[in-house]
């Protein structure tokens, strides 16, 4: 089977299209016929060993994200059918729970070898039916960037109808936050430093976009949307840039949700404003395979339907992570596994 993988060393120059022999499921395990993957930031570090010593030892396959169709299943396999559409799951080891260090301790490119091959053999619980309505570069993004946003503003963050949410970005989370902030009946607030991508914000939902780079106190300008009080949750994917206008933005007794470190991953903020304002900061790592479940149950009942910015062929990966790492995008990059695709 072809595969696209880091070889002999860590670095983007070692990370190339190979083969491996085709895999065959063993006693509770299923092959997976890949049909399409997707990108997300930490793709960018992985070939540089960015998730330090506990990444699989060399050779790795690239990319957490996936889709495709059974097509072989091992001894005792009850829950999984051949020929059913699913998505490899972003955590192997976490079903369902709270995060434990085990439950985090396997996940698919890094840890594991990812999506970016042929053929996938994993655990049947490691796997998950996809809504039926989804063609499979859509069905390829949900595992890492749908099942974040979803644990935090469901699982997570709760939040209810009238809620005041601000969005950062319009990457793929973001989107997909935007999108279930609506189903929960929020009102959302986008920030971006493209009026184009705004535009595109408000057609999908928003009820209110700022630009940053117009208006560099965005904070307090999410504020005065929120009427005053402040925005009851916000999804954080900028870090150390953008915490500190996060925490002028939130409500007394709101919840951020710490995703990603896009501007730096060191704390440049005020702490006394999380603790004299009863702020929740809460850090989120994707989800477990129920996260999935109840996720893509609600994207079914709602045909909700991810934003897929472009598609680029197998081949194509290092193109797909140039593209991605550009900040063009708008929703996520996929690659088809498949060339009749």
């Amino acid at each position: 089977m072809k595969v696209f993988q880091v070889e002999e060393q860590w670095s983007r120059e070692h990370l190339r299209p190979s083969t491996r022999p085709d895999p065959h499921p063993g006693p509770g395990e299923v092959r997976v016929a890949m049909r399409a993957a997707a990108l997300n930031y930490r793709d960018l570090l992985v070939p540089q060993r960015g998730y330090g010593a506990r990444m699989q030892a060399l050779p790795l396959i690239m990319l957490s994200d996936g889709a495709g169709i059974v097509d072989a299943v091992g001894p005792g396999v009850t829950t999984v059918a051949v020929g059913e559409r699913v998505c490899p799951l972003f955590f192997q080891s976490w079903t369902g729970g709270p995060a434990t260090g085990r439950r985090l301790g396997r996940s698919l490119g890094c840890e594991v070898d990812g999506t970016m091959a042929e053929y996938r053999v994993l655990p049947e619980a490691g796997v998950a039916p996809v809504p039926a309505h989804l063609d499979d570069f859509q069905a390829a993004t949900l595992p890492t960037a749908a099942v974040t946003a979803w644990r935090a503003l469901i699982g997570e963050g709760r939040v209810r109808p009238g809620d005041k949410v601000l969005v950062q970005g319009t990457g793929g989370v973001s989107l997909f936050a935007l999108q279930f902030a609506r189903l929960a009946g929020c009102q959302v607030v986008v920030t971006s430093s493209s009026d184009e991508k705004l535009a595109r914000a408000r057609l999908l939902g928003a009820d209110a976009t700022i630009n940053y780079r117009s208006v560099p106190d965005w904070g307090r300008r999410a504020r005065e949307i929120a009427g005053g009080g402040g925005v009851d949750h916000i999804v954080e994917v900028g870090g150390e840039n953008t915490l500190g206008h996060s925490l002028r933005a939130i409500r007394p007794g709101g919840t951020i949700s710490l995703i990603g470190v896009l501007s730096g991953g060191r704390m440049d903020a005020s702490l006394g404003l999380v603790v004299t304002r009863h702020v929740r900061l809460q850090g989120i790592t994707v989800g477990s395979r129920d996260d999935f479940l109840a996720m893509s149950a609600a994207i079914g009942q709602h045909a909700l339907q991810p934003v897929v910015d472009r598609v680029f062929p197998f081949a194509a990966l290092h193109e797909a992570l140039d593209y991605l790492a550009s900040g063009r995008h708008f929703g996520k990059v996929c690659v088809s596994i498949r060339d009749d695709l």
